[in-house]
């Protein structure tokens, strides 16, 4: 879906200040309250938005340690990994990928010593063949999506595809 000027303002709006409501957002920007509030079904109908849950910091929570696992998996148990991946909490997010391994996953641990033991119950299953983790020294870029909702909005494609 493509988002105009108005989106992106809107979208960058409630990033900063996800506890506004629609009557001063429509006064920020200055347009009307309803057009702010069919933005925002727009935007929520056609999946851009996808909530307004409060954003956590897993350290905060007792978990400092963050480590992406690639995985591999056996044939035909994709399914049964995601269900199994699904109930491990320190799991936070798994993608299914290309290259190396088959599924990636960002875990976090209260410690190095307790990072083994999600490890282990990661892997303590039939379908997960292999699994090599990395752990997170720093992370100079958390993730970010204003800048991309911000070059969503401009008319310009910033890198049009070349032809040969």
């Amino acid at each position: 879906m493509a988002i105009d000027h108005l989106d992106g303002r809107l979208i960058a709006l409630l990033a900063r200040e996800p506890r506004i409501g629609v009557l001063e957002a429509s006064r920020r920007l200055g347009v009307a309250r309803g057009t702010v509030q069919a933005r925002l079904d727009r935007l929520q109908a056609n999946g851009v938005i996808r909530g307004f849950g409060p954003e956590v910091d897993p350290a905060a929570l007792g978990y400092p340690v963050t480590a992406f696992a690639t995985l591999e998996i056996k044939q035909g148990q994709g399914a049964d990994v995601r269900e199994h991946l699904a109930g491990v909490p320190e799991v936070l997010e798994l993608h299914t990928t290309t290259g190396h391994g088959d599924m990636l996953c960002r875990l976090v641990a209260r410690s190095n010593a307790d990072l083994q033991r999600v490890i282990d119950r990661v892997v303590g299953f039939e379908g997960i063949m292999r699994a090599s983790t990395a752990i997170v020294m720093e992370n100079p870029v958390p993730l970010r999506l204003i800048p991309l909702v911000e070059q969503a909005a401009t008319d310009e494609d910033p890198a049009p595809p070349r032809r040969a």
